[in-house]
């Protein structure tokens, strides 16, 4: 009789391989508490089930699995995982890559009969992306008590939906959500695998990287408004477009991004309002996001930003608002725990990104650390995004040869 094979990040990554495809964009749409999202909640639950795992879901939605085989007290643990939802239209491999990997780290240490000295959990954290109510790492900002959860409960996703009505559709108390004193102080440290949102791996020809920080980065909402009005009776010397601005401004986010090395800049959502085709726009909303090393030059390029598109409507004869969604300040992961995971994996180079990841706010209450397994596409947040699967193999491994270090030694 052949024994079961063993399961693999390669093959947890196929069984969620249909869940949440977008035909119209392309890769997936997985938003935080849609169906696919929950299919891949339960499809982890499955998994640690069958690993022996005790699975809570916490008050802000953030689900723990414990590895737990010494029935150890759950302090101090070592903690790793990542998030399931998605960007529209985004990769494979953000974020389930990181999930997946740690069942399969779990089945290492298991394999390898370690006798930890602490507990593990896997965590999976709700609302990463923020491509649904706007506001990235949602859930590990209300664990460590970063953002107000009264204004979390608030924000709205596109049908008019708040986080709190849908929170409370799917058993969670919005009145409970916010800072979790008795969650945080369960984390002795954290350690999250991620795919490379770059080509760092690619040029340094290895498979697996150590995170040193993490640029800071941040979202603006720019509103302008003019008048709408008919496309075909307004003459253009009587039009208030609020697109001409708008536009405008696009171009001028890559040219001043340009002008401050280091810079990143982008524009990748325009809704124009009413948006018909034969329609002057009332109103355009676009949304930036500048991430820059130098957090004094983050804020310098909005400024400079917010400069050229207050011209650019003023010509025009309409108005702008600039509202910043949220800011993350550069974070530098701890270096006693950096150094130790580079100890465990000899030869590994250390990679900056310039994504942002729920490990970055956990970063400024307990030691936190990242890996980052190879993207061969060098492209994320797209289909095109992808993992070798040995790379992948490789990824699990190196963070099973991490928490076993974590677990048996002080």
């Amino acid at each position: 009789m052949t024994a079961p094979t063993a399961p693999t990040v390669t093959s947890l990554m196929s069984a969620i391989r249909d869940v949440g495809t977008d035909p119209t964009r392309g890769g997936y749409s997985r938003p935080v508490f849609s169906t696919p999202e929950l299919d891949l909640r339960e499809w982890f639950l499955a998994e640690a089930a069958a690993r022996g795992l005790d699975c809570e879901t916490d008050r802000n939605g953030i689900i723990w699995a414990w590895w737990n085989p010494a029935g150890h007290p759950l302090t101090d643990a070592v903690v790793t995982g990542s998030h399931l939802d998605s960007v529209p239209g985004g990769g494979a491999f953000d974020g389930p890559l990181g999930v997946a990997s740690a069942l399969v780290a779990v089945d290492h240490l298991a394999a390898r009969g370690i006798h930890p000295r602490r507990a593990l959990a896997l965590t999976v954290f709700p609302e990463e992306e923020g491509s649904r109510f706007g506001r990235a790492c949602l859930g590990s900002l209300l664990l460590t008590g970063a953002m107000d959860p009264a204004v979390a409960a608030a924000l709205t996703d596109d049908e008019g939906t708040t986080f709190g009505e849908l929170c409370a559709l799917h058993g969670l108390d919005p009145t409970r959500m916010g800072r979790d004193e008795e969650a945080l102080g369960r984390i002795g440290r954290f350690v999250e695998l991620h795919v490379e949102q770059g080509r760092g791996l690619i040029d340094r020809g290895s498979p697996v990287a150590v995170a040193s920080s993490i640029i800071g980065h941040g979202r603006w909402r720019v509103t302008f408004t003019g008048q709408g009005n008919h496309a075909g009776t307004t003459v253009l010397t009587d039009r208030r477009d609020p697109m001409i601005p708008a536009s405008r401004t696009v171009l001028d986010v890559r040219r001043i991004a340009g002008l401050h090395r280091g810079a990143r800049a982008t524009v990748g959502r325009l809704v124009p309002t009413p948006g018909g085709t034969n329609v002057i726009a009332s109103r355009v909303d676009l949304w930036l996001d500048v991430r820059h090393p130098d957090d004094a030059v983050t804020a310098r390029i909005v400024h400079e930003i917010s400069e050229v598109a207050s011209a650019a409507a003023l010509l025009e004869g309409c108005e702008v608002a600039v509202v910043q969604e949220s800011l993350s300040g550069s974070v530098d992961f701890d270096p006693v725990l950096r150094d130790r995971l580079c100890a465990d994996l000899p030869g590994v180079p250390i990679l900056p990104t310039g994504a942002g990841h729920d490990a970055g706010v956990l970063a400024a209450h307990v030691p936190t650390a990242m890996l980052f397994v190879r993207n061969p596409s060098g492209v994320s947040h797209s289909p095109a995004e992808h993992v070798e699967d040995a790379d992948a193999e490789r990824g699990a491994e190196a963070l099973a040869d991490v928490l076993a270090d974590l677990l048996t030694t002080d």
